[in-house]
């Protein structure tokens, strides 16, 4: 499997001009990513964590251009790390707003856990997930289709919370204190530790 390290993936970002309010973003997610992950690692030591890293930190490569080309940024965004070398890291990020299935009893998936981490974060603030999806049904819901996608999303999406959390034991609405007092202790090393 070859997973691009920190350093590549952060040369990718500039090489693709991401926005920095986009950046700062896909930083988050592979925190809170990294962090899921880690906690979840004890019931599925299958996880590869710098898998989830690098995917949560790449999942928006193709953002900042789809503004202009109006592309599924997680269609391109896979297409083009497959291309790279990267085809794990692209078959996450290609699933990173909609899951290619949502299976509540089998084992939690790289891929659960960076769809689910980018849920949780607004911009570069984790937010509970009914935030986030309001928002996303706002700047996203504009016509029928659309608000219909969502609502399945939303409900896939719940369903997914539940199959994370069930196992820790924090709750969704502890994961950015948790999050922060791990790394105030030195539990925590952050994406950089790839």
């Amino acid at each position: 499997m070859n997973i691009p390290s920190k350093k590549e993936c952060f040369k990718l970002i500039k090489k693709m001009e991401m926005m920095d309010h986009i950046v700062d973003h896909s930083i988050m997610v592979s925190n809170i990513a990294q962090f899921i992950c880690l906690k979840l690692k004890k019931y599925f030591p299958h996880l590869n964590t710098q898998l989830v890293i690098s995917a949560a930190l790449l999942h928006d490569i193709t953002k900042t251009r789809s503004f202009d080309t109006k592309e599924s940024h997680s269609e391109t965004g896979g297409l083009m790390l497959t291309e790279l070398g990267y085809p794990e890291v692209g078959d996450i990020v290609r699933q990173h707003v909609i899951l290619d299935s949502y299976e509540n009893d089998s084992p939690v998936l790289e891929q659960e856990i960076v769809n689910y981490s980018d849920k949780r974060v607004l911009h570069d603030k984790v937010v509970p997930l009914e935030k986030r999806l309001e928002y996303i049904k706002l700047r996203y819901g504009k016509n029928k289709e659309f608000k219909d996608y969502i609502q399945i999303m939303w409900a896939n999406t719940v369903d997914l919370e539940n199959k994370i959390f069930c196992r820790l034991d924090i709750s969704p609405g502890q994961l950015s204190e948790c999050m922060t007092q791990d790394i105030k202790k030195g539990d925590y090393n952050g994406p950089g530790e790839i």
